[in-house]
């Protein structure tokens, strides 16, 4: 099968007609509201107001919530398809909640469409795709961090309900979710990928409560949840997924959601390349524009062939996702994006600072948030190193060890094999040769 990443003539159409509405339409809003969390804050109606007019011009063109499947009311893509409209999205943080694809609201929903009872997709489910209301992941914690074989965490049944005890870290924009999805240990004696349940936990149920909300650096709020859970009472039917199931559950939101963020870091990262081209053609100093200087030459050309390489390893792994219909059949792949994705973004953004001298480090241009978004981006869904384990493993298990005492590639064995293939052939082979 050739990879052809190569769109219909319509869907083209459709490709640019994003392309015109983010950069016209949604880039202005983050003009105007350069914090991304009040993307997420549905009751704050100053950004609503003019987010969603733009939704339904969205819902009219058929291009809401494009990461679903066609019976929850998305387009079917594939992911090739995806990845060349999240690339576009990447541009602004306004663009996925404008487009009903924002996370973790997106990942959310495919759990709870995969798992959820009728009664919680009416009430959570429907919502959070019309974009009404947001969720959020409740999955790292404090001692742990993203290691779920530490997790403290647990529930414990109690008749018709489970009650959940511990606490949480990082949860994005708790302070604004209806409903949380959360693991926690059910079978402490399992083995250690057998332990963990995931629940849905509405925001008011009692003992809930945010012990204080952990802002980035360079963000203007404080919007990631650091959550207490004291004997919160959930009932039974909240489970999602077998008990025990967390991890299998995890993998229908995480091995999507993985490639979703390399999608968009691609127009973050070609965002911060166009500025710098922008700056390297307007920019006179030393009596000369900075485009004819080598070494800004340089910089400008490494960013431009490293964003290419990244994109393509993106869409050569979007690829493989439609061809294989299963994450897992690429996980070394999905590990690979994943792995050299903070550093594209930080290499870029750190050279388009640094050619915009002290204007870069200030708070009027976006280049210092994107090197700290680059370092999110090595934390979010697993830690870079991590990746670099899984995918060094996928790769060391397509080959095999040699029992000689001289590698396989050592040359006067090759030589010796070489010549005893073609002994016939080569009889009077001259032993200098």
């Amino acid at each position: 099968m050739p990879i052809d990443f190569s769109v219909e003539p319509e869907f083209q159409a459709d490709l640019d007609w994003i392309d015109q509405f983010v950069r016209e339409e949604v880039e202005p809003i983050e003009a105007i509201f350069p914090n991304g969390h009040l993307a997420f804050d549905k009751t704050f109606e100053p950004a609503q107001k003019l987010v969603r007019p733009l939704q339904q011009k969205v819902k009219d063109r058929g291009l809401w919530a494009l990461h679903l499947p066609p019976h929850l009311g998305g387009m079917g893509l594939g992911n090739v398809k995806l990845a060349l409209v999240n690339e576009i999205l990447g541009r602004t943080v306004w663009a996925p909640s404008v487009f009903g694809c924002q996370a973790p609201d997106s990942g959310n929903a495919e759990i709870i469409a995969h798992y959820g009872t009728p009664e919680q997709k009416e009430k959570y489910l429907q919502p959070l795709l019309d974009g009404k209301i947001t969720s959020t992941y409740a999955m790292t914690e404090p001692q742990g961090g993203a290691d779920p074989k530490v997790f403290t965490t647990k529930a414990v049944r109690d008749g018709d309900h489970w009650v959940i005890s511990g606490q949480k870290w990082f949860a994005s924009h708790a302070n604004y979710a209806e409903f949380l999805v959360t693991m926690a240990i059910t079978d402490p004696d399992a083995p250690p990928y057998q332990r963990m349940s995931m629940f849905i936990v509405p925001k008011d149920t009692p003992g809930l409560r945010i012990i204080r909300n952990v802002g980035f650096v360079t963000e203007k709020a404080a919007t990631h949840g650091y959550l207490s859970f004291d004997d919160v009472r959930v009932p039974a039917d909240h489970m999602l997924g077998p008990q025990g199931g967390a991890f299998v559950v995890a993998q229908v939101r995480l091995g999507g959601g993985r490639i979703h963020h390399a999608m968009r870091t691609i127009g973050e990262a070609r965002r911060a390349l166009d500025m710098m081209c922008e700056r390297a053609l307007s920019r006179v100093t030393q009596g000369e524009r900075l485009a004819r200087k080598q070494m800004v030459q340089e910089r400008i050309a490494d960013s431009w062939i490293e964003l290419e390489q990244f994109r393509l390893l993106v869409l050569r792994t979007a690829w493989l996702i439609d061809k294989h219909k299963n994450y897992k059949t690429v996980r070394g792949d999905i590990s690979a994006i994943k792995a050299i994705m903070p550093k594209v973004l930080h290499d870029i953004a750190s050279r388009a600072l640094h050619l915009h001298g002290s204007l870069g480090i200030s708070e009027e241009m976006p280049f210092a948030g994107l090197v700290m978004q680059s370092f999110h981006m090595g934390l979010a869904d697993g830690p870079v190193e991590v990746h670099k384990v899984t995918l060094a493993r996928e790769v060391l298990s397509r080959y095999r060890a040699t029992e000689d005492l001289f590698p396989s590639y050592h040359l006067p064995e090759v030589r010796a094999r070489a010549i005893e293939k073609y002994r016939a052939a080569l009889e009077h082979i001259d032993e200098q040769v």
